[in-house]
Formats: structure tokens, sequence, C-alpha cells
């Protein structure tokens, strides 16, 4: 595709009728609504609500959905900037707004993340959104929309990598990165989702059942208290972090264990930890491992560590409010849809 004309033609409208209510999964009572799954030609809208990216940096996403056979609309959110901002706050706010009333509008992907939707998501109305759900796609700090939608919706959404981390030249791209980006194809087009990870000296072994749940541990830590605070109790919780130092990670779990909610999960899920060093003389002495294990020593649910999800090339797409099997043996991990 030619870049400019890509640019200069943002928007490509969507013919097809909206489908109405997602289905809500019948053998169990607290499942999220799903909203319907994609079918070729419907549209997928590109939004900033957190971080600033080019028009540019969004092509090699919208090119290769285009070739998945979707329809792009890409918000005025791409290429603004308020700083470190996609655009200002009722910039951002407009943008998201007008793509979560659009009826045309399937699946919101966020071009990135790095920080900014907090700031906008007590802004928004979600009247319409409630009304016919669409699939909101990313991670990071969009575990805020993924957590406030949960939370407050109960309608499933989309973990997973964003326009920011698809490959520049598909074809020359590293097999890991090409399946992860594929695995957002098969969330969004009804595929069942499973996953495997390698077994893990520290993993606590069982089995459990219950909606996949989770994000970024600094915002879930951030959120608490707020209306936008992570629901757990019966959850499968996953959680992910970058840049952080040991005792930070810490002083997180120590936030989940003391507001509750470590002690009702049905599982936990460890993902990508990726740990700044300690400063000179300040060693914290522990490991992730032994920090989490501290903290749910007194629960007797699975806990898994080294899961693919994070700040990494291995961040496969995961259904967020949607049930899942989750097994943690002596040969590995392994994470199941259930429908």
């Amino acid at each position: 595709m030619n870049r400019k004309k890509f640019i200069n033609s943002a928007a490509v409208l969507a013919a097809s009728p909206f489908v109405s209510l997602g289905a809500v999964h019948p053998n169990d009572k607290h499942a999220a609504v799903i909203p319907p799954y994609l079918q070729p030609g419907d549209m997928i809208g590109i939004t900033s609500p957190a971080g600033y990216t080019t028009r540019e940096g969004i092509i090699p996403a919208a090119t290769l959905l285009q070739q998945w056979g979707y329809k792009i609309r890409v918000g005025y959110t791409i290429g603004k900037r308020d700083h470190t901002f996609g655009g200002t706050d009722g910039e951002r706010k407009a943008d998201l707004q007008m793509m979560l009333d659009d009826p045309q509008i399937k699946a919101i992907m966020c071009a990135r993340g790095g920080y900014g939707s907090v700031r906008i998501v007590d802004e928004l109305n979600w009247d319409q959104f409630k009304n016919k759900p669409k699939w909101v796609i990313g991670f990071s700090d969009i575990t805020v929309l993924h957590s406030h939608i949960q939370k407050n919706l109960g309608i499933a959404t989309i973990h997973s990598k964003m326009c920011n981390s698809f490959p520049d030249n598909w074809d020359v791209a590293d097999a890991l990165q090409q399946r992860t980006i594929l695995s957002i194809q098969e969330a969004l087009s009804g595929s069942l989702m499973q996953y495997s990870a390698p077994q893990s000296i520290s993993n606590r072994a069982g089995g459990a059942k219950g909606l996949l749940v989770g994000g970024n541990l600094k915002t879930l830590e951030s959120l608490a208290g707020s209306k936008s605070d992570i629901d757990t109790n019966g959850k499968i919780l996953f959680v992910e972090d970058t840049g952080e130092y040991l005792y930070s990670i810490d002083r997180m779990f120590w936030n989940l264990k003391r507001t509750g909610k470590l002690s009702g999960l049905a599982g936990l899920i460890v993902g990508g930890m990726k740990i700044k060093q300690d400063d000179p003389g300040e060693y914290f002495g522990q490991s992730v491992y032994d920090i989490v294990m501290q903290k749910v020593k007194d629960y007797k649910y699975p806990v898994c560590f080294d899961f693919p999800v994070g700040h990494q090339i291995d961040n496969f797409a995961l259904k967020c409010g949607v049930l899942h099997d989750l097994s943690v043996t002596a040969a590995g991990t392994q994470l199941k849809e259930i429908r």
C-alpha cells in the first residue's frame, strides 16, 4: 500500500449493519457479555487514548488489518500530540467517545499505551457501548479501560499488542512476533483461544476455572479504590509489568493482598516482569517468585510464572472477562478458553 495515500485517505466507511448485543456465556451467570466477533468487511477504529503516535507509525498495523479483510477508520488523535499525550485530554476523550458510539465501528484498537487513559475514563459515556458492545483492544496503560469496562459494564475486551508493536516488514519479522500478532486476528474472529507456558520450579500446581481478568500490575495498583478498581473475586488474575524495581513489585503485591484481591482468586498468572536493576547498595534480596509466593502462601489456588503476556515479544492476545480453564502441572501451564 502507498503510505502517503493511506495517510491522506485516513478512513473507509463500512457498509455492513451492526450486530446487536453480544452473547453471554450460558454456563456461567457471572460471565461477561461477549461482543460480536468480527466478519470480513467489518471496521476497526484506531485511536490514541494515552500516549501519542504518528500517522506513519500506525501504517504497518492498519495495512495488516486491511489484509485480514477489515476496514479501518483512523481517529483524529493519530498524529496529534500534547506533550506526551496523543492530543489534549478533551481530544482523546472525544475521539474514543466517537468510536464507542459509532455503530459502524466493531472494534477499537488503541495505537499505544504510555500514560493517559485514567485522565479521560471518568468523562466517557458508556451508554451506547453498553447497548451495542464492541471489542476494545490494547494493553499496558489500556489496563485502565479493561478494568473499568469489566468492573462497571461486564463486557469482554482483548488484552493484546497494539499498533506500535506491529512489525514494519511482516515478511522478515520474527516468527514469534508474527504468532503474537496473529493471535489478535484469532481473538477477533472468534477462535477458541489456548496458551501454554513452560514448567517453572516456582509454580504451584492445581486447576481453576473462572473469568480471566488483569493487566499491568502498576496500573491495577493505581486504580485501587476508584470506580475502575478491578474485581478479582472468583477470577483468574493475570499480571505483568516492566521497568519496576523489585521493591516496587513487592509493594504492588502487598497492595493486592491488603485490598483483598488475592484472597478470593480462582488462580494467579504472572506474566513478563522486566525488572529494573537495584541501585548499588540497595539490594532488595528477593526475586519476583519469592515476592509473589510470600503473598499467596495462605491460599490454595494454582499459580504460574513466565506466562507469555507482557511488555515482551511473546505477548499473546487474551480475552478479558471470558471464561477460561487454567491447569498448572509439573509439565507446564495450559490456559484454555471455555465455551
